[in-house]
């Protein structure tokens, strides 16, 4: 694992690019999805801030190596799902 303070970075870094990306899909998208696209950039960000949080807040109980990979593998899905959702704007 490496230190809290650079997986909280690129946690901010990928949700940056991902807000990046929606904004740009929105704007330049065949389509006039205002709405969709709102709704996705707030997803972004409560996206960034719950697991920007959970870094700082490891679950008691749970080993931190089981811990860290379990968030990394929830946070990789979640942005999956988000890329998803970019592409159908």
């Amino acid at each position: 694992m490496a230190n809290k303070r650079t997986l909280k970075h690129a946690i901010k870094g990928i949700c940056e690019e991902l807000l990046v990306e929606c904004v740009a899909a929105s704007l330049y998208g065949a389509g006039n999805h205002k709405d969709n696209a709102e709704a996705l950039l707030a997803s972004i960000l409560r996206t960034q801030v719950d697991f920007v949080a959970r870094v700082s807040h490891p679950e008691p109980g749970m080993p931190p190596k089981a811990y860290f990979k379990d968030l990394r593998e929830k946070f990789s899905a979640q942005v999956g799902e988000l890329i998803d959702h970019i592409n159908y704007l």
